[in-house]
């Protein structure tokens, strides 16, 4: 299971070196992608199978899906570490993540999410201010299937 919290620095041309505790998950590589709220996803390639999977049994008819598959494969690039543990984030997804002079890893269970420093301080500001409203709505979802 992916936990924890981790800020590290983000190298001039984008390279970060990804926690030791997530790369025991991740393997040597991995897929990155857009997420949202402006974070990035980061997955093994088995667990992106995984969490992608649903789309695969929507209809193509369906705009949501295809605007999901655009959003989730066409950001999608395949990453190696290198014998440190570093990988490099694609320019663009820096672009759309905010990701400069520092990022924040985050294991949320199945992935790991990365922010940049500011974005993630603003989420998480808003996190713990609401997150008793946010998980009461959370336990209506649940009692409404």
């Amino acid at each position: 299971m992916l936990i924890g919290r981790y800020s590290v620095n983000v190298g001039a041309k984008g390279r970060v070196a990804v926690p030791v505790k997530f790369r025991e998950s991740l393997g040597m590589s991995a897929i990155i992608s857009q997420g949202y709220e402006k974070s990035l996803l980061l997955v093994s390639r088995s667990k992106w199978e995984e969490l992608t999977g649903f789309l695969k049994d929507k209809p193509l008819t369906i705009s949501p899906a295809r605007d999901t598959e655009r959003f989730l494969f066409g950001s999608a690039f395949e990453v190696e570490f290198d014998d440190q543990g570093r990988m490099v984030v694609p320019q663009e997804l820096r672009e759309f993540s905010g990701l400069n002079s520092g990022a924040v890893f985050l294991g949320v269970g199945n992935r790991v999410e990365i922010w940049s420093r500011e974005n993630w301080a603003k989420y998480d500001r808003v996190l713990k201010k609401n997150i008793e409203e946010i998980a009461s709505k959370l336990n209506e979802n649940d009692h409404g299937k």
